[in-house]
């Protein structure tokens, strides 16, 4: 076990724990964002960038500074660590350097995005980016493509986090799509007149982290603020078959695999249970999803308040506080 302070407050770990995951056990404030990292699927992390952090102690044997911010999501902790994230001013603006450098191609167009309310990418601009883009450059374009029957590719929304193609790699036989070309070239497309069509393609639309992935049969259908999720299951011989029903009245205008605090995905569903079944009596229905309060989507969601839970979260919020030291300022005496 490794022992370690992340924003001022101790975490005990098991050896070879990332940073990321150390300051999640913690959870709040202090943990770092992610956008290409998913813990469910092997070998993520270390693309986007936007999970650095300063390490001022490398470990209780070695107490020297790391030279260079690090990617919390691919650095192991080391007993007596010492790690900065949000109390740190020089991770903040380089945070919001890599928000500025992922927005560069990004077309903005959240008003007309089914992504719109549950982006990530959206989530993160309005956190950590700046009030406006300095960027006078032509944006890269790409046309809309189908890349299967179900999944529409908008390419010039798409971050490169390389999720789907993890995805395809590890829940399917065959992969048919990657990432061609180099540099500002790169793109997520098929090879050569392929198509994406297997039983566990639409998780692809799940772990996107933007609108590059869209669902063909929700597609502006609704905001997904003006939908209420249900959490259901069904019997399926090929997935866990518990989902999220996206409903409007006794319409269910979406099926998706849960997701959890922080946008993963932990047992992923089939197509089957996603495309074919979009009829309340299809499926056992156990009670309005948990949404979170920040997220848009819980506009005229109203549930019973955990206590222990609300306990909880306020008195990790004071532990952060006592730990959080302010950055210095320069100011001249009066």
């Amino acid at each position: 076990m490794a022992k370690v302070t992340i924003d001022g407050i101790e975490v005990e770990v098991a050896d070879g724990t990332t940073i990321l995951n150390a300051a999640r056990q913690i959870g709040g404030e202090v943990v770092p964002p992610a956008m290409c990292y998913y813990s469910s699927l092997k070998d993520t992390g270390g693309k986007c960038r936007v999970c650095l952090v300063k390490v001022t102690q490398g470990s209780a044997k070695d107490p020297r500074p790391m030279p260079k911010l690090v990617a919390s999501c691919r650095t192991p902790v080391m007993d007596g660590m010492v790690v900065q994230n949000i109390t740190s001013p020089e991770v903040l603006e380089a945070r919001k350097g890599v928000v500025e450098f992922l927005l560069i191609n990004h077309p903005l167009d959240c008003p007309i995005c089914d992504q719109a309310g549950e982006c990530d990418l959206q989530n993160l601009a309005y956190e950590h980016g700046a009030g406006k883009t300095r960027y006078e450059e032509d944006r890269r374009t790409f046309e809309k493509i189908d890349i299967g029957d179900k999944i529409k590719l908008h390419m010039t929304r798409c971050i490169l986090c390389y999720r789907c193609t993890f995805v395809a790699d590890q829940l399917t036989k065959e992969r048919v799509h990657g990432v061609l070309n180099r540099g500002d070239a790169s793109e997520i497309s098929t090879y050569i007149e392929k198509a994406v069509d297997n039983e566990f393609s639409g998780n692809m639309i799940d772990v996107c982290p933007v609108g590059a992935l869209t669902d063909k049969t929700f597609r502006f259908k609704s905001r997904v603020w003006f939908t209420k999720p249900l959490d259901a299951h069904r019997n399926c011989d090929k997935c866990c078959g518990k989902v999220v029903l996206w409903t409007k009245g006794d319409d269910v205008l979406r099926v998706s695999a849960r997701k959890d605090q922080y946008g993963e995905v932990k047992e992923y569903i089939c197509n089957e249970c996603r495309y074919d079944h979009k009829n309340m009596n299809d499926w056992t229905i156990e009670g309005p999803r948990h949404v979170d309060r920040h997220s848009v989507i819980s506009q005229n969601h109203y549930e019973k308040i955990d206590m222990q839970k609300l306990k909880l979260d306020i008195e990790r919020q004071i532990q952060f506080q006592k730990g959080k030291q302010l950055p210095e300022t320069n100011q001249s005496p009066a």
